[in-house]
């Protein structure tokens, strides 16, 4: 029987029509199962641990009738109450120390109906609105009791202004509000997000946040094996010609199709993938080829997709330049994530 060829990602050109993008705010494949009691905290670091007792905490405060009984609040009805103290927490650390897991335990953890709760990307959460528009998004997410935003983005002031005026609409209706950011360009830090820029860049909601600080080390690394060398082009090949739902690309030809694709539609990108096989992996020419790579390299870590390359290990896919620049945080944690990956892809040489 001759054996079926692998599929390509670019030949795929998906278009996510605006119901799928509402239907599809909820955590992540990589992140359904995720818990409290699932989250393993480092010893040594105790912040790690005061995380996980705070958002349980939070979590539980957030029962009551506007997530049960009444259902949702009817849009014209009166007006709930302006909520007093802190209406959401932003959870305030480097890669790999856990925050989206704890993101999307506190989002599991919330009694509430799955259609009352919210979870997704800054990314995600622009492309509603655009897909919607503004008050239609007020209106889809006004009756939530809780919408999680991960990976909130600083690096760009109009999208920072939108989402943070979206914000305010939405506490003002009683939704409670769960994030983890990225850092402002130029803010190198310490390898950490700063809950200082968070806060002044929300302007307003500032005081309805609680920073929930969280310290350590990339969990993702943490007591495991190196990741695996790059493999052959026919090492790559092969397996992708012996693995069903595996895709197989040239590196350099994947980076020009991810330009011609809206970010938003990089999960799409990859429905019904089982493996990610890519050839003649080359360091990233430019910082826009570099971002859409990161975001493609998040929706394959939410969706456990193994990546199988050839070429250049990824730790050497950005220039020192990028690494020491302002979007420096998310060049390593796609470095993480796509080592990570590559780690579980290493079964798929020689099956």
């Amino acid at each position: 029987m001759t054996q079926a060829a692998p599929l390509s990602l670019c030949a795929r050109e998906p278009r996510v029509p605006a119901e799928r993008l509402v239907a599809e705010m909820v955590p992540p494949p990589r992140f359904d199962a995720v818990r409290f009691d699932t989250y393993v905290p480092d010893p040594n670091q105790p912040s790690q641990i005061e995380a996980v007792k705070v958002l349980g905490s939070f979590a539980a405060g957030l029962g009551g009738a506007h997530a049960s009984g009444a259902g949702r609040r009817k849009w014209f009805s009166k007006k709930p109450a302006a909520p007093t103290g802190p209406r959401g927490v932003y959870l305030d650390g480097g890669y790999g120390v856990g925050k989206t897991h704890l993101l999307a335990s506190l989002w599991h953890a919330t009694p509430a109906e799955p259609s009352l709760k919210a979870f997704g990307t800054f990314v995600e959460l622009t492309n509603l609105v655009g897909a919607l528009g503004f008050q239609q998004t007020v209106q889809t997410l006004g009756g939530h009791r809780l919408l999680c935003i991960d990976e909130f983005e600083l690096d760009d002031p109009g999208d920072t202004v939108l989402v943070s005026t979206l914000l305010g609409k939405l506490v003002d209706a009683g939704v409670a509000l769960a994030a983890t950011s990225n850092t402002l360009p130029g803010k190198l830090g310490e390898g950490r997000f700063a809950a200082a820029d968070f806060l002044r860049e929300i302007q307003g909601l500032s005081a309805r946040f609680r920073p929930l600080r969280i310290d350590g080390e990339d969990y993702r690394h943490r007591g495991l094996p190196e990741a695996p060398p790059p493999y052959s082009d026919e090492q790559v090949a092969k397996a992708a010609y012996a693995t069903d739902g595996a895709s197989l690309d040239a590196f350099p030809r994947l980076l020009e199709h991810l330009a011609k694709v809206h970010p938003s539609r990089y999960g799409a990108l990859t429905d019904g993938l089982r493996a990610v096989c890519l050839t003649d992996v080359q360091p990233i020419p430019d910082q826009s080829t570099a971002l859409r790579l990161v975001v493609l390299a998040d929706r394959l870590y939410d969706r456990e997709v193994p990546v199988l390359a050839s070429g250049m290990p990824f730790d050497r896919l950005f220039s020192e330049e990028m690494l020491n620049g302002g979007y420096r945080k998310k060049y390593f944690r796609a470095i993480s994530r796509l080592t990570a990956l590559a780690r579980d892809a290493k079964g798929l040489v020689g099956q």
